[in-house]
């Protein structure tokens, strides 16, 4: 009986639609002619296309502006007077913060005495700046070989190493090192020969959950002393020990476990400081000892990254790129007191060390300190700039260094100079004209007089003026082509979108005139393009380009080819806007323009988003909706202003509130059962035991994950780690989530509500604050937004209102070819990338790395590993995608109006990709069922 209402209901449609042809005109904006599929392409090829367009410009933003800095070539540099020290011992302690090493407790006293007593009073100290990323790969590499690190890194996990580089581990005789091996492993695989060794515990024992992660740096320290202990009656180790060039690397890692787990200004962070300078004052103790105190071992400490209040890090806040470097030992300078000092910063006051003077430093300059110090080459790669003042050496030896550290960086440069010149026409080559080659020339033959007339101030300042311009120069040829591809890339970009624009307007209304597009097309356009796409590709071969430049290059050839044979529709177009009321044309493009600037501000200041909710909730009273359904403009109007509270709130992650958790699980709970009471109180007879239980089942997982989160908590809390039943129901329910939704009926709020269940199943496993409500009121809205869209209809007399409770997506097919666009569809598809914004940002900056709470994924793991708990991290992300996407997918259906032809407009968007993507995932979970195997039923009528 239903089924046959539905069937009335749609070939009622073609009637319609029929009588509005009429009304093409209106001032609704309403094209009604029946449907014409595009004649230049099919649906499928025309989305395939979109799909493979805008991968190449996603792909491309990575190789234009990421591209690996790094070179391969060089000669290795050596400074030529002997070093002051032998040896060098390197202590890095990860994620600790300057300020949480320098400040004093509360009672005054310092966090790490001996090392506070170092730098008073025996050594230099100062802040090591760092760069994004704040992670643990790209600080080792920064420090040790000298360089930030190739971005494409991330794809490897911060583990592998995606270019093959230089480092002082490599240059030197012997480097011995103990601690992760997430870090140690990467080094050991770059150098030449057989001379870095590690000593790495376990991966499970990173774990974030443990009792005590300071265990992690007490076990360096006593690998360390036993190793030394070992070599007294090992005589090859013991002359390795004692010869020159070597490097002594302690990676200790419970600081930033520690931070991770319980916050940088918890009682385990702060023990695990003291644990730390307890440790190295008994290695120093030791290794005194053993080298029978001949003042020929250098020390350094530093971190590789610090970290945010939330106990995070990956982004460019101060928390995170300030790190501490203490320089003390063999040639490295005595404290220097003094009686003021000019820093914008206010950290010396309330460090207490005003009175000390600050050496601050880059991150890479660490690494030629390090070579001066033990006397080996520079790393090749390196663009540190040796920092003069930690040295405790002769002028001479200062000036020889400076002049080493010019030579290095400029042998970079010219390698750049010489790769671009070959791979670039002469006659188009334009060179970096302060470092000409006769510059060069004149520039070491300044500097190396200078020091041959011990003018070594002029030659230590000339070395510096040529190292600064030689960095310039590499920027200058690493982003020589960048214009030229950004482009090639903008002109492919804006073909595209014209393109898009055109198919729309040529197939989804009736503006242009059906019979154009029947006349024979010229030849000529054909021929022009393809010659142009042969000058282009000629260009490129003679220049022996990469692969990937044709792609960049060539590509604006088609796409512009295919928007000059829709000219005609252009200038249909043109004709039909010009007769346009100027009045309402000016207003619609303000209208445009406006929501396109609120959806691009909400990219960078949050509470664009709650402005533009807000106005969300006054849409019904703008357009008079909420005469016409008074009660939904209503709950419309709440929920917005619900939801707009979100993107107020702070960040996800810096604090947790797992009562906030539990509420929401709660809250989905007592929901449940109000839907579920209404669904079983409705007319609609086809659901069976079978989709009952699998509502149950669903419910079921919510109760769990709401325990789940709860017994994690305290778990964690007690130092209990992570219990083993929790981590099977974590993964179980997820394992699950992508399931369930399949078993359920198909009809349309039954099946939206089943998704919502088993995802917000997860999503509370993952959440660890307020951001688990954020589902629920975005549900609910979306809910609501599928009644609106029916409201809205009803002035075009399509309204399916009154047969949503029994709509079923499987359906839905028949309905879309028979309606066009109108002008409120434009507004429905703003709406959709609106709310995928809200979703992307609604709690959080996924575009931050420090938006990223650990804690989120500790009901699955704790135990350290980037690619899962990033893949989880993702999936929180995705869940609120998955949500609006269902939604849109049943707004389409609803509303009568192809999904691909919505699917246009969204291929504008710069999201494209993913939101196509969304939506076939919408349609895979809303459409599709999976039969077990049940009884046959009979349903009386």
């Amino acid at each position: 009986m239903h089924g046959c209402m539905f069937l009335r209901s749609v070939t009622c449609v073609p009637l319609c639609l029929e009588g509005m042809k009429a009304d093409m005109a209106d001032s609704r904006g309403c094209w009604a002619l029946p449907f014409r599929p595009p004649v230049t392409m099919g649906i499928p090829v025309f989305i395939l296309a979109g799909l493979l367009v805008h991968f190449v410009f996603l792909v491309s933003i990575f190789d234009i502006y990421f591209s690996s800095p790094l070179v391969h070539g060089m000669t290795p540099q050596q400074t030529p007077l002997p070093p002051p020290a032998k040896r060098l011992v390197l202590f890095v302690a990860d994620g600790l913060r300057a300020d949480s090493l320098f400040e004093l407790n509360r009672n005054n006293t310092p966090q790490a005495p001996y090392l506070r007593a170092i730098l008073q009073n025996n050594g230099s100290w100062g802040i090591s700046h760092t760069r994004v990323p704040t992670e643990s790969r790209p600080g080792h590499v920064a420090l040790i070989a000298g360089f930030y690190e190739d971005v494409s890194a991330v794809a490897k996990g911060w583990k592998e190493n995606p270019v093959e580089f230089d480092s002082v581990f490599n240059e030197s005789k012997y480097t011995w090192s103990w601690g992760s091996p997430d870090i140690l492993p990467m080094f050991a695989k770059g150098a030449t020969g057989d001379h870095v060794y590690t000593f790495c515990y376990t991966a499970e024992s990173e774990d974030f959950g443990a009792q005590d992660a300071a265990k992690l740096d007490t076990w360096v320290f006593d690998h360390v002393k036993s190793f030394f202990n070992s070599s007294r009656s090992n005589q090859t180790l013991f002359s390795a020990l004692n010869e020159e060039k070597v490097v002594l690397f302690l990676h200790l890692l419970g600081i930033d476990t520690n931070g991770h787990a319980h916050r940088p200004y918890s009682k385990e962070y702060k023990e695990n400081i003291r644990t730390v300078d307890d440790g190295i004052k008994e290695i120093v103790s030791m290794l005194e000892s053993f080298y029978g105190n001949d003042g020929k071992t250098a020390y350094i400490l530093t971190s590789d990254h610090g970290m945010t209040d939330w106990g995070s890090h990956g982004a460019g806040h101060p928390s995170e790129t300030l790190t501490p470097l203490i320089a003390w030992g063999a040639g490295v300078n005595y404290p220097q007191k003094v009686t003021s000092q000019l820093f914008e910063d206010n950290f010396l006051k309330e460090w207490k060390l005003e009175n000390w003077k600050r050496l601050d430093v880059n991150q890479a300059d660490i690494a030629p300190l390090m070579a001066s110090l033990i006397g080996v080459p520079f790393p090749l790669n390196s663009v540190g700039t040796l920092p003069l003042e930690y040295l405790n050496n002769s002028d001479h030896f200062k000036a020889e260094s400076m002049f080493t550290n010019a030579v290095q960086v400029l042998e970079q440069f010219k390698v750049k100079m010489s790769q671009k010149k070959t791979t670039t026409l002469s006659l188009l080559f334009t060179p970096f004209k302060p470092l000409s080659d006769s510059e060069q020339i004149n520039f070491l033959k300044k500097a190396r007089l200078y020091i041959q007339q011990q003018k070594y101030n002029e030659a230590v300042s000339l070395c510096k003026t040529l190292i600064n311009l030689a960095l310039e120069g590499l920027s200058y040829y690493h982003t020589y082509d960048r214009l030229f591809l950004g482009l090639s890339i903008a002109v492919s970009f804006v073909g595209w979108t014209t393109y898009v624009i055109l198919v729309i307007i040529k197939t989804h209304t009736n503006l242009i005139e059906a019979t154009q597009s029947n006349n024979k097309e010229s030849t000529g356009p054909l021929y022009g393009f393809t010659f142009v796409g042969m000058i282009i590709a000629f260009f490129l071969l003679i220049q022996t380009s990469p692969w990937t430049y044709y792609v960049y290059c060539l590509l604006p050839v088609p796409v512009w080819y295919a928007v000059v044979r829709e000219l005609h529709v252009i200038q249909d177009l043109a004709a039909n806007l010009w007769s346009l009321p100027l009045g309402q044309s000016v207003g619609f493009l303000l209208i445009c323009i406006l929501g396109i600037e609120i959806l691009v501000f909400s990219f960078f200041y949050r509470f664009t988003l709650t402005v533009g909710l807000l106005v969300f909730a006054g849409w019904p009273a703008i357009t008079q909706l909420w005469v016409q359904a008074k009660r939904t403009t209503l709950i419309w109007t709440l929920l917005c202003v619900l939801l707009a509270v979100f993107p107020l709130m702070p960040v996800v992650g810096r604090e947790p509130n797992i009562p906030l958790v539990i509420a929401a699980g709660l809250m989905t709970l007592l929901i449940s059962c109000f839907f579920l009471a209404s669904f079983c109180r409705s007319e609609n007879k086809y659901q069976g035991k079978e989709d009952l239980k699998v509502y149950f089942y669903q419910m079921l997982s919510i109760v769990l994950s709401t325990y789940v989160v709860s017994s994690t908590h305290n778990s964690l809390k007690n130092k209990q780690g992570l219990p083993v039943f929790n981590q099977i129901i974590s993964w179980t329910t997820l394992a699950s989530s992508s399931v369930l939704p399949l078993l359920s009926p198909t009809l349309l709020f039954q099946r939206l509500f089943s998704i919502l269940l088993s995802l917000m199943a997860t999503y509370l496993l993952l959440s660890t604050g307020y951001e688990a409500l954020f589902p629920l009121v975005l549900s609910g809205l979306m809910l609501v937004w599928i009644q609106m869209e029916q409201e809205a209809l009803q002035r075009y007399g399509l309204s399916l209102k009154p047969k949503l409770a029994v709509f079923n997506f499987t359906y839905a097919t028949d309905i879309t070819q028979f309606r066009q666009l109108h002008l409120d569809d434009i507004r429905r598809s703003f709406f959709f990338v609106f709310f995928i914004v809200t979703a992307f940002f609604g709690t959080g900056n996924i575009a931050s790395v420090n938006s990223f709470d650990p804690a989120s994924v500790y009901c699955f793991l704790t135990v350290f590993s980037p690619f899962m708990m990033g893949g989880l991290l993702l999936l929180k992300v995705v869940i609120p995608f998955v949500l609006v996407s269902c939604a849109f997918e049943a707004v389409q259906v609803t509303t009568q109006l192809s999904s691909k032809s919505i699917s246009h407009y969204v291929l504008v968007m710069s999201l494209t990709i993913f939101m196509m993507l969304m939506n076939g995932l919408a349609q895979l979970l809303t459409t599709k069922r999976l039969e077990l195997s049940r009884r046959t039923k009979h349903h009386s009528t």
